[in-house]
């Protein structure tokens, strides 16, 4: 440790993006070579007298050695996250992953390797929770986030266990009828302490831990019990993130909650975002026919965010199109109900229903139903989400049980 001092060095720790996925779908024999070829890449780029270890798992650490400046490190740091981003081929498969880096530097006080490890894997954390694929340096207040985030993981892993997680259900509404046709399953974590934890703080993290598969399967099996409580013409929908949609037993995972539950196929949607199209195309391609086999509809969420390529409405066998609620701002002008219109229009041309998400007033819902190709809305107006039991109620009376009269968009747009 005493020469770690002696003049400036980085240790830079290096963690893969995605490679779960690439172990879930093509498996691990293929995630082996996957490593290979990471640590060559990695070894091209350093010099002599630096060192590349794997650390364990997906994970590197690189030492590097008398260098001039922090910069030497940053641009060894933006070097191994662009080149460990190019493609892969793995038995004859192409493979995308990426990288993201936490350097720590060493400090006049001689820090032991201990201290460089810890403080490399802190700012690692900052660098996944700043958006993946990029780099970040250690400073000292970061030990305070860190340590949050850690008791976070701690208590989302005994969440599960305690039952802590609860869904809550936003309807989508058909514009025709005024009946509630679906409703989307949402996320909510009732913590002891922090009380209601939203999925936008949830999700992320889960995906980091690896534990958004077995958060995915219980949302999914629980999703589709709740369902069977519904009027038979209720669907419900679940938001599959792409680790999950791209595991190997998916199609396994949907067909024991649908028979666990009794739910018809038919009955069951299944929410994906433009970013799991994006990864190994062929596979989604596969998955998707083999859904659409077995009668499960298949929904693109959030579309009019990210890449938004029209040709995902064209090459993947989609049933419904959600038009993401930024479609929503300044739609009272020309250009962006136009380019609303023109989405929704394509997509009803190529059999899809069009759900447009984030209405909040009447004056948007008149705008999106004037010329009739959007068939469902989704949105505050109708009603946030809510917990099942409320949800079951609001079904009751969109669907007139008990007597009750069938709620009408023209006299009450509000359900809640």
């Amino acid at each position: 440790n005493s020469h770690l001092a002696e003049r400036l060095s980085a240790l830079l720790f290096v963690d893969l993006d995605q490679f779960k996925q690439v172990n879930d779908t093509l498996g691990h024999p293929c995630g082996d070579q996957l490593l290979c070829a990471v640590a060559n890449r990695l070894r091209e780029m350093l010099r002599p007298e630096d060192f590349v270890a794997r650390f364990g798992g997906d994970e590197f650490v690189v030492f590097q050695q008398n260098i001039s400046s922090p910069e030497d490190a940053a641009a060894l740091a933006r070097r191994i996250v662009e080149r460990l981003s190019e493609r892969y081929r793995i038995d004859n498969h192409l493979v995308e992953i990426g990288a993201s880096v936490g350097i720590a530097l060493t400090s006049p006080d001689g820090a032991s390797a201990d201290t460089l490890l810890k403080n490399a894997d802190m700012a690692l954390y900052r660098a996944k929770a700043d958006g993946r694929g990029t780099f970040c340096f250690f400073r000292d207040e970061m030990a305070a986030t860190v340590e949050a985030r850690r008791i976070l993981e701690l208590d989302l892993r005994k969440a599960l266990a305690n039952e802590e997680f609860e869904l809550f259900y936003q309807p989508l509404v058909n514009l025709k009828s005024g009946k509630i046709t679906t409703c989307e399953a949402l996320l909510r974590w009732n913590h002891p302490v922090r009380g209601t934890v939203s999925p936008i703080d949830i999700i992320p993290v889960a995906e980091d831990m690896g534990l958004i598969v077995d958060l995915g399967r219980w949302i999914l099996r629980r999703a589709c019990m709740e369902c069977m409580k519904w009027p038979e013409g209720v669907s419900v929908a679940v938001n599959f993130s792409p680790q999950q949609f791209h595991q190997r037993d998916v199609l396994s995972e949907i067909r024991y909650a649908l028979e666990v539950s009794g739910l018809p196929a038919h009955r069951l949607e299944i929410e994906i975002t433009e970013s799991s199209l994006l990864r190994n195309t062929q596979l989604t391609h596969d998955i998707l026919s083999q859904l659409h086999a077995l009668g499960v509809r298949i929904s693109l969420d959030d579309f009019g965010t990210g890449y938004s390529s029209l040709s995902y409405l064209h090459n993947f066998p989609m049933q419904k199109v959600k038009i993401d609620r930024s479609f929503l701002e300044g739609i009272d002008t020309d250009r962006p109900l136009t380019l609303l219109r023109g989405v929704a229009r394509l997509s009803a041309d190529l059999g899809m229903s069009v759900v447009v998400e984030g209405i909040e007033t009447n004056e948007q819902l008149d705008l999106i139903s004037a010329d009739g190709t959007v068939s469902e809305a989704q949105g505050y107006l109708f009603s946030r989400p809510v917990p099942a039991v409320r949800m079951r109620q609001l079904l009751n009376a969109s669907h007139g049980r008990r007597g009750e009269s069938q709620l009408q968009l023209a006299s009450s747009r509000s359900f809640a």
